[in-house]
């Protein structure tokens, strides 16, 4: 007896299962598991011919080695540990994912986390070499409240008329410019996603989980590096510097 009422039991739970699993789909599962909404499969910080700046000067003896060497793979920790910033504009692609059956992505904004004076520690001059749709929109982190715009409405944020829609699998390429002149700047993004009538925000960082670092041009620098041909930086001429700075101080 025991054994056929448990029968009964197994058969109407997985009887109420499947009412519930056609009603509600995989996304309810998703939303039980924790998964996000939306996916964020790569994000890049396009370093190439863009110039960066350090808070601190390189002092330490086995820094001033790592950012001489030519292919040393810590470059990457120094820059991390001096606060390497891009100077004035950084442009970064972000690849979004759908992962419900349906859902909306309502908003973007960039979150300033840190503001500080413009770094001024050294500067690193790079050397300018001759699937999805695309979204191209910028942000000016210098506005109290910074939003993306499109290039023909600066005033309006995109998000503003604008929404993206994706479908589970499906994605969108995000191509932002971001500018920050006045100060050093330590910044997220935040996405406001919208499923089934409930609103979610994601936090979108840095490869490797770091925030995304910008800072204004400074006057001048405590020191000068140009990118070298066989990798690394070596330290900048007089003629370099005063080129691209002419009012510095060694000039």
């Amino acid at each position: 007896m025991a054994g056929i009422v448990g029968a009964v039991i197994v058969a109407a739970a997985g009887v109420m299962f499947t009412a519930w699993f056609n009603e509600h789909g995989s996304d309810a599962i998703d939303r039980i598991g924790g998964a996000p909404a939306v996916k964020v499969p790569h994000v890049e910080v396009h370093y190439s011919s863009q110039d960066l700046a350090l808070r601190e000067t390189v002092t330490d003896p086995r820094d001033r080695a790592v950012l001489l060497g030519s292919t040393d793979l810590r470059h990457g920790a120094l820059l991390e540990r001096h606060h390497a910033a891009l100077v004035g504009q950084m442009d970064v692609t972000v690849v979004l994912e759908g992962n419900r059956s349906s859902l909306r992505v309502a908003d973007i904004k960039p979150r300033v986390l840190t503001r500080r004076p413009v770094s001024d520690g050294a500067y690193l001059i790079a050397v300018t070499a001759g699937e999805t749709d695309t979204i191209e929109i910028a942000a000016d982190l210098d506005r109290p409240d910074p939003y993306f715009t499109t290039g023909d409405k600066r005033r309006t944020s995109y998000f503003l008329t604008k929404q993206i829609d994706l479908k589970q699998d499906e994605r969108v390429t995000l191509s932002l410019s971001i500018t920050g002149r006045k100060a050093y700047y330590e910044f997220d993004l935040v996405a406001t996603v919208v499923t089934e009538g409930r609103a979610e925000q994601m936090v979108i960082r840095a490869p490797g989980g770091a925030p995304f670092r910008l800072t204004g041009p400074a006057a001048d620098y405590r020191s000068f590096y140009i990118a070298s041909p066989n990798g690394g930086w070596m330290q900048a001429s007089r003629d370099v510097v005063c080129a691209e700075f002419p009012k510095a101080k060694r000039c």
